[in-house]
């Protein structure tokens, strides 16, 4: 898997506001097949930045219902990236 393909965007909401702001850690979603080297890698390689350490959440999709017929989103992963000290990324001015 290529580095561009394994992470799919950053995540901008309040618990990964607050983890940034106080322990440097940033909030992206994943490829679900990929695993926590992948996503170090990627992050190392795409942001220029060293990586101390990576956690994942899977998360399954929903069952949605419109009128009698019944449908399902997608399951999808999120990865907190740990920082090293003095390292930043950029990627949340536009938000």
């Amino acid at each position: 898997m290529n580095h561009e393909q394994v992470i799919l965007g950053p995540l901008a909401t309040e618990k990964g506001d607050r983890l940034r702001e106080q322990h440097n850690v940033v909030c992206f979603r994943v490829v679900p097949a990929a695993n926590k080297v992948q996503i170090k890698r990627a992050v190392e390689t795409l942001f220029e930045v060293r990586v101390k350490r990576v956690r994942t959440a899977n998360f399954g999709g929903k069952e949605k219902r419109w009128g009698r017929f019944v449908g399902r989103r997608p399951n999808w992963k999120k990865a907190y990236v740990t920082l090293a000290e003095g390292h930043s990324v950029e990627i949340y001015k536009g938000v």
